[in-house]
């Protein structure tokens, strides 16, 4: 069987995996269970004449209630830094950037308002930074906070994720280390979760995360987008360990916990894919990109397009995805970087725009998409060099295995090429 560079290939959202994780932390802090009495009282006043309010539709009554709170006093703190809150959590269940801008601004005035005892601030915005991929701003001010509050697990372990996020492991495993202890709170165990992926330890991560949902299906001020979260990141480590079958169903669990969040649609849609079940990949990729055009749906409805004939739609989908992160500042979205050397296009742009995230990115994913650019480009010597930083921590990840064993092959070292492409298979039985 030959090695093929035009496979469907899941990508890894860490971005939102990080943001995530952080904004949990600042729930904690800023006491999730806390409503306005105003909207509180409306919502018990019209229930016997109208339909009960989702979540959705109290989260935004609070945003217009804090809106003029904020605005009655401009020079407060904690209804600027629950504004901040409310503005990200609706970010992240829309994928909407601009709430995520709004997140900034509204932690930004609250933080100058009143920085101490104002931790709250502090961590929305950080989060805030990381779902903009502004990943150094975002460790400057969560080692500040870390560092007035050192006995503070959740923050001790959001520092340790960013720091895996932009490849600074050893740092990383000092603090994630010290945060055993912490593993039933629920702002630290999905973090020590990840970082056991990260450093190769599947079935760790496994249970870990497993322990994780059991906690957030047991918290009662846990939204249910929240736990939907816990459900797909549980089915995003048994995908990553080659378990479709139990990623399923951890997803299908999540969507019923939370119908139609694009996120967890956009997780079966690439299982899908995966599977080469291309309408059901359709099918759910269409349902996600309804709610939020994100890169890496794109790319798997394109590919699912041409895989079922449909190369005009496949054609739409691609462009749909170039107009929509083109413009984007910075790094490309990893996601959109892979499709675009997978299917040999804008070669050069790509390989400059991973270049730049390098110097300050540098975490096994980041070296895995510089080592697949250089390999697209014909530079397998300077590839395989680069293969070593993607494999440096013992990651488990088909995508990685198999990216290094093409590399290996095609600079002649067919005997570890033959290992490394053993190793992706059995993680992703697809790949050929």
């Amino acid at each position: 069987m030959t090695m093929s560079h035009t496979q469907p290939r899941r990508s890894v959202r860490r971005v939102a995996v990080v943001a995530r994780n952080l904004l949990a932390s600042s729930v904690l802090a800023l006491g999730a269970c806390h409503r306005p009495a105003g909207v509180a009282n409306a919502v018990g006043h019209q229930a016997a004449a109208t339909p009960v309010l989702t979540e959705s539709d109290v989260r935004d009554r609070d945003i217009e209630f804090y809106q003029m709170r904020a605005a009655s006093d401009p020079t407060g703190a904690f209804d600027l830094a629950r504004l901040a809150s409310l503005f990200l959590q609706r970010s992240r269940e829309t994928g909407d950037q601009r709430d995520a801008a709004r997140a900034e601004s509204a932690a930004r005035r609250s933080f100058h308002n009143r920085r101490a005892h104002n931790d709250q601030a502090g961590q929305v915005l950080t989060s805030s930074l990381l779902a903009q991929h502004r990943f150094d701003e975002a460790l400057v001010i969560a080692r500040d906070l870390r560092d007035r509050n050192p006995d503070s697990p959740s923050l001790r372990a959001a520092v340790a994720e960013i720091e895996m996020e932009v490849g600074q492991y050893d740092s990383a495993r000092i603090a994630f280390d010290s945060l055993w202890s912490a593993r039933n709170d629920l702002s630290v165990v999905p973090r020590l979760a990840r970082w056991a992926e990260i450093e190769g330890r599947p079935d760790e991560a496994r249970r870990l995360m497993r322990h994780a949902l059991a906690l957030a299906q047991r918290s009662p001020w846990l939204s249910r987008e929240q736990v939907a979260w816990f459900w797909m990141r549980a089915g995003d480590i048994e995908f990553r360990m080659g378990h479709l079958d139990a990623a399923d169903s951890a997803y299908r669990i999540g969507l019923a916990t939370h119908p139609d969040d694009y996120r967890v649609l956009s997780a079966l849609s690439r299982l899908a894919a995966e599977r080469h079940a291309w309408t059901s990949a359709i099918e759910y990729g269409n349902r996600a990109i309804a709610s939020n055009l994100d890169p890496a749906t794109l790319g798997t409805l394109s590919d699912a397009y041409a895989a079922t004939g449909d190369s005009v739609r496949a054609r739409e989908l691609a462009h749909a995805l170039d107009v929509s992160v083109r413009s984007q500042p910075g790094a490309y979205h990893r996601a959109w970087s892979l499709f675009l050397l997978d299917h040999d296009r804008r070669l050069g742009t790509v390989h400059q725009k991973i270049v730049a995230e390098l110097r300050t990115r540098r975490d096994v994913y980041a070296y895995d998409l510089y080592a697949w650019s250089l390999h697209r480009q014909g530079r397998d010597d300077d590839a395989l060099a680069a293969v070593h930083g993607a494999l440096a921590q013992g990651t488990q990840d088909a995508q990685l295995f198999y990216h290094a064993a093409v590399i290996e092959r095609a600079a002649g070292q067919t005997a570890i090429a033959g290992e490394h492409l053993a190793r992706a298979r059995a993680l992703n039985p697809s790949l050929q």
